[in-house]
């Protein structure tokens, strides 16, 4: 049995040795051929999108379909409903010397009617002094005067107005319907008129992301579409080309990177809308100012977490109400909130007129205590 197997194994091998030559010769050839394919030229068609090759002096063309980056769709039909927005004014130097200022930004053509929307803080320097002057300019390079219609710094929106005849409105979606990972398209001015009508592109990279700023809080998308200064006010686009928020703010730092943030639009239009109707912004006030007690403030005072009531406005609804200075308010209508900027969100979302029920721990125990919202004329 030894001597069979040994047979079969003499009988096989010439078949190795044949299959081995095959694999070198093949190996080889292969080799050649890609040495070949790899250090022959090849040349890019322009003209007709191909590509040829010369293989062995022979010309192999390769036909590759043709398609554009969506993104240019969505910046032709976006780009003309965004401009720039200029403020100058003069103000007076450390040395009492007069001095011209100016500051840029970006805007969104709201509708046909000459209504353009813009971030509060591009355009405060001329709510604040009435010198000032606001340019507008559009697409085509073409600039005007804008008169300021209203501006809200709680939620960093204003609106202008042109007379102007022929302007392309801006198409709004619904930032309610966002998802993570969509496309996020920023168009905008970066750094003023010179940039103007700058494209960059990302993704959604969160929503509801809460940013404080200049002591307010904000609800913002995240994208990682470049925002840079100039950039604020104008527009945050999906897919088809709609504006879905408006460009606000982003966080820089030699440690970050792609940090930009814009207001939902869903949020913002109501406001635009009330600005063009009202001018201003018409929100409940209830009359005091405090500070945000930290569960490790509350044990070092030996109070309850909450919001500590530093000053109560004379004749507010909290004065009316009998709400002292060293109260911590816990509550709003049985709703446990730490923070002024909780309170706020749930106050800013009634009405004027409307009563709120705020639960006050006092030394004496807890006490509830019901105020009639009235308008904040401040």
């Amino acid at each position: 049995m030894e001597e069979r197997m040994f047979i079969k194994e003499k009988k096989g091998m010439p078949q190795i040795v044949a299959i081995l030559i095959v694999a070198v010769i093949g190996g080889f050839l292969g080799s050649v051929f890609t040495y070949a394919m790899f250090s022959e030229k090849i040349i890019q068609n322009s003209t007709n999108g191909g590509i040829t090759t010369e293989l062995n002096g022979t010309t192999v063309k390769y036909e590759i379909e043709k398609t554009d980056s969506p993104v240019v769709a969505i910046a032709k039909k976006a780009g003309p409903s965004i401009v720039g927005v200029k403020v100058e004014y003069v103000s007076q130097g450390i040395f009492g010397a007069l001095e011209e200022s100016d500051e840029e930004g970006s805007g969104i053509i709201y509708n046909k009617d000459g209504y353009i929307i813009t971030n509060y803080h591009v355009i405060e320097s001329a709510m604040k002094n009435s010198n000032a002057t606001v340019t507008v300019t559009f697409s085509n390079d073409e600039s005007i005067e804008a008169q300021i219609v209203g501006g809200d710094s709680v939620t960093d929106l204003a609106v202008l107005k042109v007379e102007k005849s022929g302007l392309v409105a801006a198409e709004f979606g619904k930032s309610n319907d966002l998802q993570v990972g969509e496309i996020a398209v920023a168009i905008g001015n970066p750094l003023g008129e010179e940039l103007s009508g700058s494209v960059t592109v990302g993704y959604v990279s969160a929503l509801n992301r809460k940013l404080s700023t200049d002591g307010r809080t904000y609800n913002l998308i995240q994208t990682d579409a470049a925002i840079n200064p100039g950039n604020s006010g104008g527009a945050l686009l999906n897919s088809s080309g709609q504006v879905i928020g408006i460009n606000t703010v982003k966080i820089s730092s030699s440690e970050l990177e792609g940090l930009g943030f814009a207001i939902p639009v869903d949020e913002a239009l109501p406001i635009i809308e009330e600005l063009i109707s009202n001018k201003r912004i018409v929100r409940p006030y209830i009359g005091i100012s405090g500070m945000d007690l930290t569960s490790s403030l509350a044990k070092r005072y030996n109070l309850s977490e909450g919001i500590y009531v530093a000053q109560v406005s004379a004749n507010s609804p909290a004065y009316k109400a009998g709400i002292q200075k060293g109260d911590v308010i816990v509550a709003i209508d049985d709703t446990v909130i730490k923070t002024m900027d909780e309170l706020n969100e749930i106050k800013n979302k009634k009405s004027v007129g409307d009563e709120v029920t705020l639960t006050i721990m006092r030394s004496k125990g807890e006490v509830k205590v019901t105020l009639t919202l009235e308008e904040n004329l401040e």
